[in-house]
């Protein structure tokens, strides 16, 4: 755990996969004092450390992003210190970066500091003109080109609205005018690559996540023929709130049945959750995520609750969880430096159909935001790869949610049933991991007798 004087310590009830009983788990939450310290020196470590490299990597030695307040650049809001908010009027940060010297200014054409990163440039009282004093700073440094956050396909590398766009090239030179190009490599390897400082926090984040579901799926919060899978997704929301954190997205439970006809694709994905009364026999599924300091997490596991003549979960379950498991290596071993996000989906279901298996794979990147910035490897309804997304390489020290399902046919329930994975990866240098290991074996839930 993070090592920190100020925490709140914080205790769950997790069920443990390899025994039938309850035991006592604890993990660390920072207090918000805290919080704001660490996530200040993650800010500075990724300006100090890693901006410079991507800035040389992107071929972009000057980066001005601009936004205004409530209207913010989704990559200005992973740059703004523990004590904004939000951006402040018109927001404008200038990265100036000369590689001859080695430097990298981080500059504000704003009143004040922007936290103890990023330095105000500009006096309003001896040139009133937020766009003047722009333009004067760029003069000064003569750069060779000027990275703007605008991009047609990458929704977070796409932050410069219509006005601001105008406004500067209505005040820069013509000049300068040539100089101007989309930042848009730039911005998505600034949101995507994760640091080592950032891993550390990830892993714990990851844990917590784990947790909450293990809390979630257990005889202490499901009564059968009395709990509803909605009852379960408020009790997350509520432990989440009440833990301090937040959650990017609201959960889903789901239950498959013995009797009941598997849905299709588009029913599971794209249409709300029926709430369902949970009854024994119930191959249970959520999709939960939370949020903490910056970085995001996407979670989904499965719980199987046991009929009362059943001590632990029936091994056609368990063969089937073992086929979703083995996609989830055949996709692993896929994702490879340098590859795109098609060329990894297409090997990995070409292998999977060979091996007998039905998968589909629909993984994203994940950190900053939950749907991060980054190569996509699939969607639900896009097997057959993911345009413009789906080509961008796959770069190393990202993160991202290997997220996937395969459906398995079983004869003792005569149906198919689909196992659905979800976990937080990481791809380094030249090797996958998981952040805080997957699920191996469906969780048991035992009847309170």
């Amino acid at each position: 755990m993070l090592k920190h004087t100020l925490f709140l310590s914080l205790f769950l009830f997790v069920i443990s996969c390899k025994k039938d009983d309850v035991k006592l788990t604890s993990y660390t939450i920072l207090d918000e004092k805290e919080r704001a310290i660490l996530k200040d020196k993650l800010l500075e470590d990724r300006f100090a450390n890693l901006l410079p490299v991507l800035m040389d990597k992107a071929e972009i030695d000057m980066w001005v992003v601009i936004s205004r307040e409530y209207n913010e650049d989704p990559v200005i809001k992973t740059m703004l210190p523990s004590t904004w908010l939000n951006a402040r009027r018109r927001t404008i940060i200038v990265f100036y970066r000369n590689k001859e010297n080695n430097t990298l200014e981080r500059l504000a054409v704003a009143r004040y500091d922007i936290g103890n990163s990023i330095k105000s440039a500009w006096d309003k009282e001896k040139e009133p003109n937020q766009w003047k004093a722009l333009i004067e700073l760029i003069k000064e440094r003569n750069p060779n080109k000027i990275g703007l956050n605008f991009s047609e396909h990458f929704a977070l590398a796409d932050g410069l609205v219509k006005t601001d766009y105008e406004a500067f090239l209505n005040n820069l030179p013509e000049n300068y005018k040539s100089k101007v190009v989309s930042a848009e490599k730039l911005a998505i390897q600034w949101i995507e690559t994760r640091t080592e400082k950032e891993m550390k926090l990830f892993k714990d984040l990851v844990e917590i996540t784990h947790n909450i579901i293990d809390e979630t799926f257990s005889s202490k919060t499901i009564i059968p023929g009395k709990t509803t899978t909605d009852d379960l997704v408020w009790f997350m929301r509520q432990k989440v709130t009440d833990l301090g954190l937040e959650t990017w997205f609201h959960p889903t439970i789901d239950v498959q049945r013995s009797k009941e006809k598997l849905k299709s694709h588009i029913e599971s994905f794209s249409k709300a959750k029926k709430e369902v009364v949970i009854q024994p026999g119930d191959l249970l599924h959520c999709d939960f995520g939370i949020t903490y300091i910056g970085l995001n997490t996407d979670c989904q596991q499965h719980a199987y609750v046991l009929k009362k003549d059943e001590t632990e979960v029936p091994k056609f379950l368990k063969d089937a969880f073992k086929k979703g498991n083995r996609v989830q290596d055949i996709l692993t071993s896929n994702m490879i430096a340098g590859r795109t996000g098609n060329q990894i989906l297409a090997a990995a279901l070409q292998q999977g159909k060979a091996e007998g298996l039905r998968p589909s794979i629909y993984t994203h990147p994940l950190g900053k935001y939950g749907h991060s910035a980054g190569t996509t490897i699939g969607m639900w309804d896009s097997q057959g790869g993911v345009p413009f997304n789906g080509d961008y390489p796959l770069e190393k020290n990202t993160a991202y949610a290997i997220e996937l399902n395969t459906t398995v046919y079983l004869k003792e329930w005569n149906k198919d049933i689909r196992i659905m994975l979800e976990e937080a990866g990481f791809y380094g240098d030249g090797v996958f991991k998981y952040v805080n290991e997957r699920q191996t074996n469906i969780k048991p839930i035992k009847l309170n007798r």
